[in-house]
């Protein structure tokens, strides 16, 4: 089986893709089939998001480039910028998961959310887009499990 390693440069000539949602994308070390049947191994030295575009160059040369599939999603604007924060704030409050944008953040669907944020005076619209969330301190992106001793929040000054 080929191994592979991510390829950062923009430019690539890309000799297949591999097409995968967010959370099929979060990965470390993982057997991966291309859209056209390439079989490889991803083998990272951590667990990654990897994003729509990247390459994972295989160890014969050639590349795999990464395509984020749409998902269903709720694309999130308030009245302002301020708002906006606001909004952001409270979903992070939750651990979710969001995609920042300049006018907007976009979240996984979930009705209590979206009743929630529609509470505090967000217009929420569901879309089909590729998700590509932010990192966060315990990873690179996604909606994922890290350990907590307690699951609290530490502050410093």
């Amino acid at each position: 089986m080929l191994a592979c390693q991510l390829v950062i440069s923009p430019e690539f000539d890309a000799a297949d893709t591999i097409t995968l949602d967010e959370t099929a994308r979060h990965r470390r070390r993982m057997r991966m089939i291309s859209d056209n049947g390439i079989e490889f191994l991803l083998d990272l030295p951590e667990a990654r998001l990897l994003r729509h575009g990247d390459g994972l160059q295989l160890s014969d040369g050639r590349i795999i480039e990464v395509k984020a599939v749409s998902e269903a999603l709720y694309s999130v604007t308030g009245r302002d910028s301020r708002h906006l924060l606001a909004l952001a704030w409270q979903i992070g409050n939750r651990h979710l998961a969001a995609q920042i944008e300049g006018d907007r953040l976009c979240i996984r669907r979930d009705p209590v959310i979206r009743e929630m944020l529609e509470g505090l005076g967000a217009v929420v619209s569901e879309i089909e887009a590729p998700f590509d969330p932010e990192g966060g301190a315990y990873g690179d992106g996604g909606d994922h499990h890290h350990a907590h001793d307690d699951h609290g929040h530490h502050y410093h000054e």
